[in-house]
């Protein structure tokens, strides 16, 4: 444990224009789960890339396994011994998990000189696969083909992707991110094994429950510049956001307490076949309704099909006294519904575009003449929004695919409130972006709702709904399994209907 597999020491990095990492070091030991802790933006995946060959700093020193090194590609680094883990899985669906995970180093038969190629051995492969799978304590069958896996059991097939080639340091990229309870504690159980093993484990979360219970020793990254280390038996979460954040957060979850008024939305026994049924709730003007349940309870489903994104089976949608059903999510737009995606890279932004396109893209018509886009328009709706947003990036010109994600998510927030919507639904807004970020979202969420914006919150975080929303809808297997008011929050009771108890909400006086 004492001494360094790797060493980055008087790390600088620069972008045009911008200063990613400025004079920063990090020590991963053998056999310790290493926490690399920051904002998004604060430096983090400038640091890996730096780590893994992608990026060659401007200025600093790298050793690995005591020797001075430059990584000029992420093969060099992998070669070495280096594996990244990423957030989203880079796998080949219609191959095999023994393919995927030999992909580029397959076992193949010893042949004479003169054969330029070796013929790969099908056998050794799913053998060997078999074989670390069964070493790593996974009940996963090396024929099985990546497209049929669980998004968790794809995450474990890419550690035993890493280790089949013995790597000795496996990066970690919020891992747990889009996977279940039951799954992370599997995954934290296999993480337990490699750091018995020797292998050092570098962890980034943005979930402080998960770095107490998982990591040895952190270090924590501000705006591009090291800030901290030490034993994370020796700190408090308090600490650990102030470093972060570089002040204390006294409330992470800034409710108003905003008026609230008529009714927007009411919706009647919404039900799809085999996803949900008999769904009914009501949103009013200046209103936060949450929506929790544990994966699978239907929530999205539900805000999907009544937006139009998907159809509906029976029910009815009422606004203003008229029934109405939405063929397209163009057509709730135009009564003022906008839903605001969990992916937010996927289907909330366009990353390869701009900010300024992102922002204007839903008032393309608005800002168009006879045809043709007005710029200076453009550019003032978006700078308007972008500021509103406290979008931090160098320039409305950048991509959004260069910003942090909780930039990202401010954009796309930015893009729908352009519209001047009257019911705004987020499903899942502060997943994945840091402390600071979720704060800042969360004081967006409530000035909206002060305003007068009808707003429903989807949410797997309970602390998350109980903080932020007026009342809760709690949804188990597709169906409504009670509802509770604020003054009648209890986590316990949440959680129990959740998991499909019966729950009787609190009397209150």
């Amino acid at each position: 444990m004492d001494e360094a597999l790797l060493q980055l020491s008087h790390i600088s990095m620069y972008f045009p224009g911008i200063k990613a990492l400025d004079d920063v070091h990090i020590t991963i030991k053998p056999g310790e789960v290493h926490a690399l802790i920051g904002e998004n933006g604060a430096g983090k995946s400038t640091l890996v890339k730096i780590m893994t060959g992608v990026y060659k700093p401007n200025s600093g020193t790298i050793r690995y396994l005591g020797k001075e090194i430059q990584f000029k590609s992420p093969q060099e680094a992998q070669k070495a011994g280096i594996a990244v883990i990423h957030q989203e899985t880079a796998m080949f669906a219609d191959l095999t998990v023994a393919e995927n995970i030999f992909m580029g180093h397959e076992p193949r038969y010893p042949m004479p000189n003169w054969i330029p190629v070796q013929p790969i051995s099908w056998k050794n492969m799913f053998r060997y696969a078999d074989e670390l799978l069964q070493n790593l304590g996974m009940s996963i069958d090396s024929h099985t083909l990546v497209k049929n896996l669980s998004t968790a059991e794809r995450h474990l097939v890419e550690i035993a992707k890493a280790l089949s080639q013995e790597a000795k340091i496996l990066i970690m990229d919020e891992p747990t991110s889009a996977i279940t309870i039951r799954e992370t504690k599997e995954l934290f159980d296999l993480v337990k094994k490699l750091k018995a093993q020797g292998t050092a484990i570098v962890f980034i979360s943005h979930k402080f429950e998960e770095l107490f219970e998982i990591a040895d020793y952190y270090t924590v990254l501000r705006d591009g510049r090291y800030i901290g280390e030490g034993s994370m038996q020796q700190v408090t979460e308090d600490e650990l956001i102030r470093m972060m954040v570089g002040r204390s957060i006294d409330q992470l979850f800034p409710k108003g307490n905003a008026l609230i008024g008529e009714i927007v939305l009411e919706a009647r026994n919404l039900s799809k076949i085999g996803v949900f049924k008999d769904v009914s709730f009501s949103v009013h003007r200046g209103e936060i309704l949450g929506f929790f349940g544990l994966v699978g309870a239907g929530r999205s489903e539900v805000m999907r099909a009544m937006i139009g994104i998907d159809p509906l089976d029976s029910g009815e949608i009422i606004m203003g006294d008229h029934p109405c059903r939405f063929k397209s999510p163009q057509d709730s737009m135009k009564r003022g519904i906008v839903y605001v995606p969990e992916d937010r890279q996927r289907q909330g932004a366009i990353l390869s575009m701009s900010i300024a396109e992102n922002i204007s893209l839903p008032q393309i018509d608005a800002l168009s003449t006879l045809g043709f886009l007005n710029d200076v328009k453009e550019r003032a709706l978006a700078l308007d929004y972008a500021k509103k947003l406290e979008v931090k990036a160098a320039g409305l010109e950048y991509d959004v695919q260069t910003l942090s994600g909780g930039n990202q998510q401010k954009v796309v927030l930015a893009k729908w409130l352009a519209s001047h919507p009257s019911l705004l639904i987020l499903d899942e807004p502060t997943k994945g972006i840091d402390v600071a970020t979720k704060s800042a979202v969360h004081q967006i969420i409530s000035n909206l709702a002060d305003q007068g914006l009808a707003i429903i919150l989807v949410s797997s975080e309970l602390p998350e709904i109980i903080g932020m929303t007026d009342r809760v809808i709690v949804m188990h297997e597709g169906r409504v399994s009670a509802s509770f008011a604020r003054k009648e929050y209890k986590e316990e009771l949440i959680m129990r209907a959740a998991m499909g108890s019966t729950v009787k909400p609190v009397e209150v006086a």
